[in-house]
């Protein structure tokens, strides 16, 4: 009896593998099998629809885009295509670029796809850069300091830092990775499965190790976003400092005006 159900076991173990790989080909294939529609062919598809269904489209398209933006999670074009654009799919082009003149012009942000190869897209607030403002200064968002704190650690480091180091600086700061935070709930998952999700955070595995262990790069949106004039602000404030005094960071962080990738993108 007991041999039966770990067979039974063990075959509902690979048939759930089975599905999950079927499913992550199946997502990889819904890409695949999209062709970016050529000028002509969405001059031609344009013909055949009004300008109120082209708006209606595209309302749709930014309302999803709104929704996904609420958790930070990053859009992939294979899910937008099927989900929203449908059989407006050879107008594609002419959508999305709809969608970033209402997002600019309307709400400030900026449509930017943060990975060429999978298509992925995320919305930047303008607004932010424009102004100088910054999440850390917002004490309503207290995960945007967990995130900064660990931003700031990782960029003062060089670029790459292992876990272990991030556990040790929020434990100082009475933030147990190990324990239930009552502000974050589980920590590692928040900075480990969310903000990697989010793409504020890379979380690599070290090729041989024993035990296993992992490394923090800053993440896709993060280079995007996040100043690191600010990171370093915000780590002077945090062990009361002159950011100055940090010479090659504040180098780093100054170095080309408006940019804030250069350095993390360099050092990978």
């Amino acid at each position: 009896m007991t041999q039966r159900k770990r067979l039974s076991n063990s075959h509902s173990s690979s048939q759930s593998k089975r599905q999950s790989g079927n499913l992550v080909s199946q997502e990889e294939d819904d890409d695949s099998t999209f062709t970016q529609p050529s000028t002509l062919q969405v001059q031609r598809g344009l013909e055949k629809l009004t300008t109120a269904q082209v708006d209606q489209k595209t309302a749709e398209v930014v309302q999803y885009f709104l929704v996904k933006d609420q958790k930070k999670i990053p859009v992939r074009r294979a899910d937008l295509v099927k989900h929203v654009v449908k059989d407006y799919r050879n107008i594609y082009p002419e959508i999305i670029k709809r969608a970033a003149r209402v997002f600019d012009q309307v709400f400030g942000l900026k449509l930017v796809e943060i990975d060429a190869k999978n298509h992925m897209y995320i919305l930047i607030n303008k607004l932010e850069k424009v102004d100088g403002a910054s999440p850390i200064k917002s004490p309503a968002n207290p995960k945007m300091g967990l995130l900064f704190v660990i931003l700031g650690v990782i960029f003062m480091k060089g670029g790459v830092v292992r876990e272990n180091l991030i556990w040790n600086t929020l434990k100082k700061l009475r933030v147990d990775s190990g324990e239930k935070h009552e502000e974050f709930g589980d920590v590692k998952k928040v900075i480990t499965d969310e903000f990697v999700r989010q793409r504020y955070l890379e979380y690599v595995r070290i090729p041989h190790t024993e035990p296993i262990e992992h490394e923090f790069r800053w993440g896709q949106r993060a280079d995007m976003e996040v100043s690191k004039a600010k990171i370093l602000e915000f780590m002077g404030e945090l062990h009361e400092q002159d950011p100055q005094s940090w010479t090659q960071q504040y180098k780093e962080a100054h170095s080309v005006p408006g940019s804030t990738q250069a350095g993390t993108s360099s050092q990978r």
